[in-house]
């Protein structure tokens, strides 16, 4: 009895293990990527749920169903001891992994998107320049026309007030 309640408290204390892991990936995609306040939300939905699962399916398994107090002092146990000396080690290295992988992808899309960047400046060229030209040379006559007929109408009312 005693060696296999030993078992269950040494299950629930990885348990509790596990459950500080999975607190730390969610600490870690919220270090190496900005969230929203609602993507955060979901976040924290979706730890809970998980957690809930693995603690009823724990208890279900291994336990028949019968919650004891000891396996929730072990997942509290498993869970401190892991975010007291493991936790820190473990972000701090996924986080410059993540933050490598994404400076990493960021320089091969950059390369990736050099051609069409470059192609879409050739046709930039190719087709506004001529249309831009056209513009402006439309908005100069429409200028000068502009100015000659407003001078004429200044002169006429000049010569009319006379």
């Amino acid at each position: 009895m005693i060696t296999n309640q030993a078992i269950l408290f040494a299950i629930f204390l990885l348990n509790g293990i596990i459950i500080g892991f999975l607190f730390d990936i969610f600490r870690i995609l919220r270090k190496s990527f900005k969230t929203s306040d609602i993507v955060t939300y979901i976040e924290d939905i979706l730890f809970w749920v998980i957690t809930g699962f693995i603690i009823l399916y724990s208890i279900f398994t291994f336990n028949n169903g019968e919650i004891r107090l000891f396996m929730i002092i072990a997942i509290i146990i498993g869970s401190l001891i892991y975010l007291l000396y493991v936790s820190t080690y473990v972000i701090k290295i996924n986080v410059t992994i993540i933050l490598f992988l994404k400076k990493i992808f960021y320089k091969i899309f950059c390369i990736i998107l050099l051609p069409i960047k470059m192609v879409l400046t050739f046709l930039r060229k190719i087709i506004l320049k001529p249309i831009d030209f056209v513009i402006v040379n439309i908005r100069k006559v429409f200028k000068q026309l502009f100015t000659k007929i407003t001078t004429k109408q200044l002169k006429t009312k000049k010569l009319n007030t006379k």
